[in-house]
């Protein structure tokens, strides 16, 4: 029998029905919930968003977005403080409430990728001063960069587009001050390099990844969101990069470009409706998260118990409870 596009699973987390006497938003992928004295609870759907569009919603997904940044935020307190308070559950964290910074840190250490402001698209089209930096000619497809480098983006609004940015241009334009911008731009470069050793050590590449940076309500800058997951970061398998690199071929990702790779065969770059996933790349995407999952954090992956809807929403009446 032919695959057939997928509708939503019914083991999925696509949204948090809760009625909620404080304030509350909506991400492409979380769904916030304030609380007094300045916390938050974070929610992690299985909502799967690329192109700056909502695509699909993968099985599994959130618990392994949320179990896996609780495992980078512990380990990497020490390079810099995160907003973390706890995990109360696998797809839910308690953390500080911050004002985010206006811009994404994107740092990337290869030359890759497939959407508009990605430096290879960027440097197939011709151009070499790319975010600041001038790229040397000869550069191939995933090639690794002499040194990581920082490309800022806008944070786009729903429906609309990453505007790039050079890193001169956040203070320029007023987005960051200028002592703020340096301590998150060292930040950002001594959290890559410890999440790409780390990976190293798992067999993996940490090929490039998007930070976020806010104000807690004492003025402290912490990292915030989310921390070297397949949605936040590309990731390889080492092995596999060498001999893909040799037979001028892609890589195969355990990150959410297994499915933006998908889309563009597909024609499809984030204008217009999307096409439905197949069932067959929904089950690989979550096979390849549930992977990454384990090779990074070295414990197996325990899917939460079930129906999910039902468990979070004890977790969020349980908070509710502690503040009538």
């Amino acid at each position: 029998m032919p695959d057939q596009p997928s509708d939503t699973p019914p083991d999925v987390i696509t949204s948090i029905d809760v009625p909620w006497p404080f304030g509350r938003s909506q991400g492409k992928v979380r769904e916030s919930f304030s609380l007094p004295r300045g916390r938050r609870l974070l929610v992690a759907t299985d909502r799967l968003s690329a192109f700056d569009v909502v695509l699909a919603a993968i099985p599994h997904k959130g618990q392994v977005l949320n179990e896996l940044s609780a495992f980078w935020f512990e380990a990497t307190r020490a390079l810099f403080p995160n907003h973390l308070l706890e995990v109360p559950d696998p797809n839910v964290s308690l953390v500080w409430e911050c004002r985010p910074l206006p811009v994404e840190v994107i740092v990337r250490g290869y030359i890759t990728g497939v959407t508009r402001t990605s430096l290879w698209t960027l440097y197939a089209s011709g151009e070499r001063l790319v975010y600041g930096y001038r790229l040397p000619e000869g550069l191939r497809k995933n090639d690794r960069l002499p040194e990581p480098l920082i490309t800022p983006t806008t944070k786009a609004g729903p429906g609309q587009h990453d505007e790039r940015l050079t890193p001169a241009e956040v203070v320029e334009r007023g987005l960051v001050d200028a002592p703020t911008w340096e301590a998150v731009c060292a930040a950002a470069l001594a959290l890559f390099r410890e999440g790409q050793r780390r990976a190293a050590e798992a067999g993996y590449i940490l090929v490039d990844t998007k930070y976020e940076f806010g104000r807690a309500p004492d003025g402290t800058v912490l990292l915030i969101d989310e921390l070297h997951t397949p949605d936040s970061s590309r990731f390889w398998r080492a092995e596999d990069w060498e001999e893909a690199q040799r037979q001028g071929r892609e890589p195969e990702p355990y990150d959410k470009e297994f499915v933006r790779l998908w889309y563009v065969r597909q024609g499809y770059a984030g204008d217009g409706p999307p096409p439905l996933l197949p069932d067959s790349i929904v089950r690989e995407m979550a096979k390849r998260y549930i992977a990454l999952y384990e090779g990074l954090t070295g414990r197996p992956f325990h899917p939460a118990p079930a129906p999910a809807q039902a468990r979070i929403a004890r977790i969020l009446e349980r908070f509710l409870d502690e503040h009538r």
